[in-house]
């Protein structure tokens, strides 16, 4: 007894201690892994961090079994422990796991050295395989239907607000906002799963799993939640062992994977995608992909695809695909180029954007010089599936600057610009911008000629919007005389009724021709003979296709009478 206090005995004897500090490692051990959960894997630089950690633990209880007596002796007479003591202890008591801790941290900053561009340039230079295309025969004009209206943030807030309306969710479930865009059935929308509110109904409905997933139809900007007959037991809302990070690691310990992404079949059935990553450079170096495990959402069964089905949209993230495209503009010439005479050097721009074409998901971002200007040189349209990277010489504005300025033109109802979508509109590379106000809800469209940026069109529809920007490029010599837009139809007939409407302060009119059921749509700000149209003309009606009718309410471009 000291002090009333029984001394705790520590274990006696060399064997007891090593024993002792054995468990003790291993158990800290499993709880760093199930916590941190890095890949055993000597290409994965958390592998050397829980290497490093399982010996410092080891180390200290080894101290603390051994010499715990003799160093609280020493600092109760103020000796100091001579650091040639604890070299000599450390050499008696654990040289082996000295030694393995030395060699782990060797190779670890050997690994790094092996891995920096400035040894391996070419390399790192041929990571992404660029090819050269021709915009205007590569891009084809897309149809109305299958241009994305909204960014993230906008899909997410709908999300979000759907989430809300359903009085049986919303109190156990939430939004997850980790929305994924694919082409789904030939459309573009974004998906996400939603989640638990909290740990408390996480338990209290863990059995189930999560009852639904949210659509956002990024063209109509409609949210909707798809029910599931059996909830999805693995996601990221899960804190144990089905959490989808843990699942994977517990299954495939030695891969390494980059950010699990949430898609459906087209079935809408859930899964999520983790694509393998490798590092193909040294060590450490070249982050790559190299096929993805697929995971039932539902039951949690997986298998690795080195080539993934088609249906699958995002194995490369566009921060991979920009990083990679960074290296290789970057070092185009050498290293000692990119730092100091920076020839022909290039580098993506900040942000991007999303684009479907051929039933794939494309990512699109702009590529500009060293020094980062204001301009652009060309862009980049890279296929999210299979890495297919072309480079498009396209000289014009940044991003950023054709946002400033199509948010010039309507400064005075404070919308704001998102990020733009490149399209191919009459063969001229074209942003188009979403314009939203402060609900992140989109109220307007611009269209922003890459090369001339100050031919800003705007309109309350994106139909309207390009057919102001198509007359624009022929009033300017941009363009020869403008036809009909690729998807528009015309429509011949007698006027049976007109009905009128005031929205967002503009006058529509509605007009169904005899024998038919559907109504067109023409505004008057636009079309100033409507306001003189009786029943019983003869008219002739330009407008959008009959299967992009919003109910029965079609679109119309222009009017002719008789």
């Amino acid at each position: 007894m000291e002090n009333g206090k029984a001394k705790r005995p520590l274990p006696k004897g060399r064997a007891g201690r090593i024993v002792f500090s054995l468990v003790v490692t291993i158990l800290t051990g499993f709880i760093y892994f199930y916590v941190s959960l890095p890949a055993i894997n000597p290409h994965d630089e958390e592998f050397y961090g829980f290497l490093i950690f399982l010996c410092v633990v080891y180390i200290l209880c080894v101290i603390l079994t051994t010499a715990g007596g003799n160093l609280k002796e020493r600092l109760e007479t103020a000796q100091r422990p001579r650091l040639r003591d604890g070299w000599n202890f450390l050499k008696k008591h654990c040289l082996p796991v000295v030694i393995a801790l030395g060699l782990v941290l060797l190779a670890a900053v050997i690994g790094e050295i092996v891995s920096m561009p400035i040894f391996r340039a070419a390399a790192y230079r041929d990571l992404l395989t660029v090819q050269t295309g021709d915009f205007a025969q590569d891009v084809a004009q897309i149809s109305f239907n299958d241009i994305p209206t909204l960014d993230r943030d906008s899909a997410n807030y709908l999300g979000d607000r759907q989430m809300g309306t359903l009085s049986d969710m919303v109190s156990q479930y939430e939004y997850s906002n980790d929305s994924t865009q694919i082409n789904y059935q030939g459309r573009p929308v974004r998906v996400a799963p939603i989640a638990y509110a909290d740990l408390i109904k996480w338990f209290t409905n863990r059995d189930r799993g999560l009852p639904a997933y949210v659509v956002v139809d990024m063209v109509t900007q409609e949210a909707t939640v798809t029910r599931l007959t059996e909830g999805m037991k693995y996601s990221f809302s899960e804190p144990l062992n089905r959490n989808i990070y843990r699942h994977l690691r517990f299954h495939y310990p030695t891969m390494m994977f980059s950010t699990p992404e949430f898609e459906i079949d087209e079935n809408g059935h859930p899964w999520w995608i983790a694509p393998r990553l490798v590092k193909t450079i040294g060590l450490f170096g070249g982050r790559d992909i190299q096929g993805a495990v697929l995971v039932d959402a539902v039951t949690g069964e997986s298998q690795y695809y080195e080539e993934v089905p088609t249906w699958v949209d995002t194995l490369y993230t566009p921060a991979l695909i920009m990083e990679q495209y960074d290296y290789h503009g970057t070092l185009i010439n050498g290293f000692l180029n990119s730092i100091l005479g920076q020839r022909d050097v290039t580098m993506t721009t900040d942000g991007y954007n999303y684009i479907a074409m051929n039933d794939d998901v494309y990512v699109y971002t702009g590529v500009t010089s060293a020094n980062a200007d204001q301009s652009n040189l060309g862009f980049l349209l890279c296929n999210m599936r299979t890495k297919e990277t072309h480079y498009y010489v396209a000289p014009g504005a940044t991003e950023t600057a054709a946002m400033a300025s199509a948010e010039g033109v309507v400064q005075d109802l404070g919308y704001r610009s998102t990020f733009p979508l490149l399209l191919n509109i009459s063969g001229q590379p074209t942003y188009f911008i979403p314009l939203k106000d402060a609900t992140s809800l989109v109220k307007s469209y611009a269209m922003v000629n890459v090369a001339q940026y100050q031919l800003v069109a705007t309109g309350a529809t994106v139909s309207a919007c390009e057919r102001t920007y198509v007359q624009m490029l022929s009033d300017r010599g941009v363009t020869e005389e403008p036809g009909l837009p690729s998807d528009q139809e015309e429509s011949t007939g007698t006027v049976a009724e007109i009905r009128t409407a005031v929205l967002s302060g503009t006058s529509w009119y509605y007009i169904r021709l005899t024998g038919e059921d559907v109504f067109y749509a023409l505004s008057a700000e636009e079309n100033r003979d409507v306001i003189v149209l009786n029943e019983g003309d003869r008219v002739t009606i330009t407008h959008a296709p009959a299967d992009q009718a919003d109910g029965p309410i079609i679109e119309a471009y222009g009017l002719a009478l008789g």
